[in-house]
């Protein structure tokens, strides 16, 4: 009898066992994706780090004041870098806006095509890319100005404001821009006072696309803009070249706290219905 009641128990006991095996992948997934993030954390206030020491031996702020004293050049670098993004997305929507609005009401011939089309930058290797612009540039002058590193910028985010842009038109009912018509109201002010606030949204998150793909974008801001256009991801990529850590450390956190802060807007303006007209 008490080996009857025995057996029946371990499969109790075997079911009550499965959580350690999932906690240890939560675990091994939260130490992937935070364990980079608390190692950034901690060289920022690093004063003293080496190994085999695992945790730094001094900590302090003397960094900080160095990247953001007056003879550094992270202030520069930062006023570029949102000069430079503030007016990708300028020019970047003035374009999607419209592209936008004609890939989703009108009847194009050819319409996946255009769309596809905009996914080519993307296509290719970054680098043979860069390189031929960069030759080109110089030819006409657009090298080394900031001119030139928005262009290279806009072909980048392109993709990003025109397919988030078609979907935000996409999900504007058509029958809302009829009945304004039929009440009088013409094209352009069915569009200003019906179609846009109602794409507004969506087109929020795509120029908030635009802006943290143009403020994250290394290697055309390297080929086109240095040194004479300063950002960010360069100041990250020299201080990390020269093995200052803790500058880089520091330039990435300022990357990383504006990117994290977007997504959270664009998770809360970009509505599941626009998410589900992109690509269509």
């Amino acid at each position: 009898m008490s080996l009857a009641v025995h057996t029946a128990a371990r499969p109790d006991f075997t079911v009550d066992l499965w959580w350690i095996p999932r906690a240890v992948i939560l675990g091994l997934l939260a130490f992937a994706i935070f364990g980079p993030l608390m190692n950034l954390l901690l060289w920022t206030v690093a004063e003293r780090w080496y190994f085999p020491h695992t945790l730094p031996l001094e900590y302090g702020f003397s960094y900080w004041a160095r990247v953001f004293s007056p003879r550094g050049v992270a202030m520069e670098s930062l006023a570029n870098s949102i000069v430079v993004a503030g007016l990708t997305v300028i020019v970047a929507m003035a374009l999607a806006v419209p592209a936008g609005y004609a890939l989703a009401r009108l009847k194009l011939p050819f319409r996946a095509l255009i769309l596809l089309a905009f996914l080519i930058p993307q296509a290719f290797p970054s680098l043979p890319v860069y390189v031929n612009i960069a030759r080109l540039f110089y030819q006409i002058g657009l090298n080394g100005t900031v001119t030139g590193v928005v262009l290279v910028h806009v072909t980048h985010g392109l993709v990003y404001a025109v397919w988030i842009a078609t979907a935000a038109f996409s999900a504007v009912d058509v029958e809302l821009e009829e009945a304004a018509r039929s009440m009088g109201a013409g094209a352009m002010r069915t569009f200003r006072d019906v179609t846009l606030p109602l794409a507004a949204p969506g087109l929020l998150a795509s120029a908030i696309f635009v802006f943290l793909e143009s403020l994250d974008e290394f290697t055309g801001s390297y080929f086109i803009g240095a040194p004479d256009v300063n950002t960010l991801p360069l100041l990250l990529y020299t201080a990390s070249a020269g093995g200052n850590y803790q500058v880089a450390s520091i330039t990435a956190l300022l990357l990383l706290i504006p990117s994290v802060a977007f997504m959270l807007i664009v998770e809360r303006f970009l509505r599941s219905d626009v998410l589900s007209k992109v690509g269509h």
